[in-house]
């Protein structure tokens, strides 16, 4: 398996109708994933300011830029996050969106500590397992009105 965690520079092309400023932050996740949806919310729940915006792997937008970055898209084992124009995959994704999120959640920082193999390791081990340990929907979640501007198609 590739080494996607590296950050890599996005391209410019995306889907017509579809908008992200340069001030938010994107979460392209596994939109049947129980977990990675539980994840989703978290977020938005912590995410006060607004600044994330959010795609399911499974929407063209999504699917596009998976490519884009080098990842599967039939098999969605991690999630893209976009800050900055910086791409952050597996455990990186998820420390770069908890150190958006300020104190404490700027904490897990600390997991950067661990040797990059091991990182990856323990990631894989959850990817791989994630529907059997915590569900799959038969279908992506619609969004509450509320939350629906935050979504990219």
């Amino acid at each position: 398996m590739t080494d996607h965690s590296q950050p890599s520079r996005p391209q410019s092309n995306r889907p017509s109708g579809t908008t992200l400023d340069a001030r938010h932050r994107l979460i392209v996740f596994d939109g049947v994933c129980v977990l990675c949806s539980g994840f989703v919310r978290m977020v938005v729940r912590l995410d006060r300011q607004g600044r994330f915006r959010f795609a399911t792997a499974q929407s063209p937008f999504g699917e596009t830029l998976f490519r884009k970055h080098g990842l599967r898209t039939d098999s969605y084992e991690t999630n893209l996050v976009l800050i900055d124009g910086v791409a952050f995959t597996r455990l990186d994704s998820f420390v770069a969106v908890m150190a958006e999120l300020g104190w404490p959640w700027r904490a897990a920082k600390t997991l950067l500590l661990l040797p990059r193999p091991l990182r990856d390791w323990l990631y894989e081990r959850v990817a791989r397992n994630r529907y059997a340990l915590f569900g799959r929907k038969d279908s992506c979640e619609v969004p509450s009105p509320e939350l629906r501007e935050r979504f990219l198609d």
